[in-house]
């Protein structure tokens, strides 16, 4: 049983709004903060679709949409989390941010709160180490969209404890997620076996191997895929999966995880995937078709 009763989210974009949704629904008291209101009031607003979905689709019931809402709040104020005792940090895949945030937070929190990251790349004792809790810092790397996809990987350092890995074990299945363990490595367990499948993907594409329809179909229909390669890219936002890259092909310099050009000339000309309107495929068409690339 969890001893973990109120969680902070730091970031409300869509990974920390998926989080906090889940963690409100599950009982606990949870506070989401932003740096700016505005930016706090698209979150919410996140938060409330996600629940509304979720209660449109038979997932909750509108009592208990009801119930997680009042669990929630937001703010601006770092201040605001120096009483919860599970701190969760979604912020943009960028070390120096995220250490900045922890070094802050470190002074501010309770000695025996717990700090998790959701990095989906960089190694969480890079994190740790700017701490003075390196035994109860560890990595809870969420999966998008996170109401719905059902793992948590959790990510032991070097100096991690183990309470503090029974405890995120203990709180990954009391918000309704399957926990498995995984080793600090750039990467981790999933993204290591992914992101060379997606880069390869991009790269057939370009050397004209096969359209970005075929290549899809091909892997939803002969692999049982639920999602192609390219749309997954998409989904992902491309953006991040360069970055994600980037990280990856710094720690291992292995050409596997490299991004490949032609992902580097898409995020260089602003398309991003579904949230910048248009990647692999084209969002501002009912249903979206492939995007014209010149290739």
């Amino acid at each position: 049983m969890t001893q973990i009763r109120s969680v902070a989210v730091l970031g409300g974009g869509m990974m920390g709004s998926g989080i906090a949704h889940v963690c409100a629904a599950a009982g606990f008291e949870t506070v989401v903060r932003e740096v700016t209101a505005a930016m706090g009031q698209r979150a919410q607003q996140a938060v409330e679709r996600s629940l509304a979905r979720a209660v449109e689709r038979g997932k909750l019931a509108a009592d208990a949409r009801d119930a997680a809402l009042a669990r929630l709040r937001y703010t601006t104020e770092l201040d605001a989390l120096a009483q919860c005792d599970l701190v969760i940090e979604a912020v943009v895949e960028d070390l120096e941010v995220k250490n900045r945030a922890w070094r802050e937070l470190d002074a501010i929190c309770r000695p025996d709160a717990i700090f998790a990251t959701n990095t989906s790349s960089l190694t969480v004792a890079a994190m740790a180490a700017v701490t003075a809790r390196a035994d109860r810092v560890v990595g809870l790397h969420f999966f998008n969209p996170v109401p719905v996809m059902r793992l948590v990987e959790v990510v032991r350092t070097v100096t991690t404890s183990d309470a503090t890995v029974a405890e995120a074990f203990a709180f990954a299945r009391a918000i309704g997620k399957e926990p498995i363990a995984a080793k600090d490595v750039s990467g981790f367990v999933v993204n290591l076996l992914l992101v060379p499948y997606l880069f390869d993907a991009i790269t057939q594409l370009e050397r004209g191997i096969a359209s970005v329809h075929d290549l899809d179909v091909g892997m939803k229909l002969g692999a049982g895929h639920p999602m192609g390669p390219l749309e997954l890219c998409d989904f992902v936002g491309l953006d991040t999966l360069q970055r994600i890259g980037e990280i990856m092909f710094a720690e291992y310099r292995e050409r596997r995880y490299a991004p490949p050009p032609l992902l580097r000339r898409m995020v260089l000309a602003g398309m991003h995937g579904r949230k910048s309107g248009r990647g692999f495929y084209d969002y501002t068409q009912d249903p979206p078709k492939p995007s014209a690339l010149g290739l």
